[in-house]
């Protein structure tokens, strides 16, 4: 775009997005005055930001081939409600160049770079060769056109192992394998360029020689049509679990102020050498040295900006729609200044005990935390249902300090104190990660989460957990007696013989406990087996032995009790007589761990299996999930196929571990 023209021209925006980010989008268009235009499809009907919007318009039903990445139906919505510009938020369609023309095409203002810039930078060979050319440091690697298995082969033994196989079109941890030794290099190439070809449309990859527990260290850049470019410092993304970001924070603390200038005059040099205009972060690799390298540019706002705007105070989202206008930035590089410390988590729908699956299922109370310093950014309400169509991150927290240990103390206070009933989530695993004395200390680089955190960490259930979660299913009994019967609650457990006794049987984790329940006086007695506890008080004054029990939150659903502690988040279900324990079936009866597209099935009847035998791959919430064998057998039954459809719990192998080879 060239030349002034009024922000006024603005008066309404499309956003092509979902969730939380849509809505963030909108609030600050809002506040601008703008019209906002919502999308969304069948599934996400309920969303929050569908709610916001000043206009909501359906696009399709669920899978995003239909609808989020269908270009068409995005600006036919556009153009059917009127508006001004699009804004495609993060993901999506919010780095392809066809859709950034497109909307140019049709009239729509894209908020965002220029369909050139967009497809220089989101082809990383491409992008590497223009900052090489610019003198921007980079990782040495491949990055040719040459796409045969064997030049690629060849290429990682001259660039020398461990290699990095990366995607070529896109990023976010998609079609990216980290490759050991030349053994491992064909089936990593093929996962990488098939989950590419999946993602991106693209299985183009380059190679680059593995940075081993760098920093992720990205800079913020913004240009207008004027010729004014400048960074808003840096974010420190070096928590990461498989390649995705976990936690952000800004600013870096392995920077000073020498080390931002320099990496700061780098990343406006990537954007200058592209005639880069709008937001875009360069991100780079930072070795312990202070050596950096340029990874790549992301030409979109990220997912972790918050964390920018509070410790400059600037509005990036207002900043991208006054830039689209034509108007100038308004700002020099002297103005930029940073005040205190932000750091950020991302909150997933994911389960830690299961690898980090990600979840699907029915929010049944979402409870953000308040507090002075904390943000939340969230697109997902009580009631609502977390899909299997999309990717899997639910909300993020944004803590802000006068200090690094100031921010650090309040995001764990508000982790501890949110509730997320329903999908498990990451938010314990994330509590671990921040209490683990490493991060508190500011050193953690890419491999924090590998050295420290390498599985799931979930503790054992104590019987005082236990004991806890009874109290409050018994306490729940007696409630909705009193209700039907009119008898005070405090009666309900008493008789002239003294207390009653009570029994029930509650399964906490995979563990099933047969209880036995007696109050008097107003104190509860819980015991299981060798153990025995006292619960006293109500709501947030109860009691375990005397030492108050944080509890944050809990809920009662049925025979399906919720808890959210300091500690954990965590369900207990209580089994009535005649009910089964079982927690599913045989161990050779192999099932989809949640909805999804089966792109391989890779072992057939009569076939034998050995622990870790990779027997299917499945799609799911945009990223590829290899289904291994839990033991050796033969395999009796497949009764599905690559590329179809499967739902979580249809069964995908049967396998007869009695009569398996050894």
């Amino acid at each position: 775009m060239t030349g002034e023209t009024d922000i006024t021209q603005i008066t309404s925006i499309l956003v092509a997005n979902r969730g939380e980010i849509a809505l963030r989008i909108m609030k600050t268009a809002r506040a601008m005055g703008i019209t906002c235009i919502a999308i969304h499809t069948e599934a996400d009907a309920a969303s929050p930001h569908v709610a916001f919007a000043d206009r909501a318009i359906c696009i399709g039903a669920g899978p995003v081939g239909d609808s989020y990445l269908a270009a068409e139906k995005l600006i036919a919505a556009a153009r059917e409600a009127g508006a001004d510009a699009v804004h495609p938020g993060y993901g999506f369609l919010s780095e392809s160049a066809e859709f950034a023309s497109a909307c140019t095409g049709a009239g729509l203002i894209f908020i965002g770079p220029g369909a050139e810039a967009i497809a220089l930078m989101g082809n990383k060979a491409a992008a590497k060769r223009r900052m090489i050319a610019a003198g921007v440091p980079c990782v040495p690697g491949y990055e040719s056109e040459d796409q045969s298995a064997d030049v690629l082969a060849a290429e990682a033994a001259r660039i020398g192992y461990p290699v990095m196989i990366k995607a070529a079109a896109g990023g976010g941890g998609r079609g990216m394998r980290l490759v050991e030794a030349p053994a491992e290099f064909a089936g990593a190439l093929r996962l990488a360029q098939s989950e590419a070809l999946s993602a991106f449309g693209s299985d183009e990859v380059i190679l680059e020689k593995a940075v081993i527990r760098p920093r992720h260290v990205e800079i913020q850049v913004f240009a207008d049509s004027q010729g004014n470019t400048i960074h808003l410092g840096e974010r420190d993304c070096s928590v990461q679990r498989r390649h995705q970001k976990v936690v952000e924070e800004a600013p870096s603390p392995a920077l000073d102020e020498d080390l931002r200038a320099r990496m700061g005059a780098a990343a406006v040099e990537a954007a200058r050498a592209i005639g880069y205009v709008g937001a875009g972060t360069v991100e780079f690799l930072l070795d312990d040295s202070g050596a950096f390298y340029f990874l790549e540019m992301n030409t979109r706002l990220q997912v972790e900006h918050p964390v920018t705007e509070m410790v400059t105070g600037l509005d990036l989202v207002a900043l991208q729609i006054r830039v689209a206008a034509g108007q100038p930035l308004g700002i020099v590089q002297e103005d930029v200044t940073l005040s205190g410390h932000a750091i950020e988590v991302r909150l997933y729908a994911e389960d830690p005990a299961q690898d980090f699956l990600p979840q699907a299922g029915r929010i049944a109370l979402w409870q953000p935390p308040v507090g002075t310093g904390i943000r939340v950014d969230a697109g997902i309400a009580s009631g609502q249902e977390v899909s299997p169509y999309y990717d899997p991150m639910l909300a993020k927290l944004i803590a802000h300090g006068a200090s690094r240990a100031e921010a650090l103390e309040r995001l764990i206070g508000a982790l501890k104190d949110l509730a997320l009933f329903g999908p498990a989530s990451n938010r314990d695993f994330l509590l671990r990660v921040l209490n683990h004395p490493e991060f508190a200390a500011g050193q953690a680089t890419t491999g924090f989460i590998a050295d420290h955190l390498p599985g799931d960490l979930t503790a054992p259930f104590g019987s005082a957990e236990v004991a806890l979660a009874a109290a409050l299913i018994y306490r729940a009994d007696q409630a909705a007696a009193a209700r039907a019967s009119g008898v005070a609650p405090e009666l309900l457990g008493w008789s002239a013989q003294g207390a009653l006794h009570a029994r029930m049987k509650i399964a906490v984790g995979e563990a099933i406990h047969d209880l036995r329940l007696s109050e008097t006086g107003g104190a509860l007695t819980v015991a299981g087996g060798e153990w025995s506890h006292q619960v006293t008080g109500l709501d947030s004054a109860l009691r375990v032995d005397g030492t108050r029990a944080d509890l944050r939150h809990s809920l009662m659903a049925g025979d399906r009790l919720f808890l959210a502690t300091g500690a954990r988040i965590f369900e207990v279900t209580r089994i009535r007589a005649g009910a089964s324990a079982a927690a599913g079936g045989a161990s050779g009866q192999i099932t989809a761990p949640m909805h999804g597209a089966l792109l391989e099935v890779c072992v057939v009847v009569g076939g034998n299996v050995e622990p870790g035998s990779r027997l299917a791959v499945l799609e799911a919430m945009k990223m590829q999930h290899e289904i291994l064998a839990p033991a050796a057998g033969v395999v009796t039954e497949v009764p599905v196929a690559a590329g179809t459809q499967v739902k979580a719990g249809d069964l995908l192998v049967s396998i007869d571990v009695e009569g398996g080879a050894a």
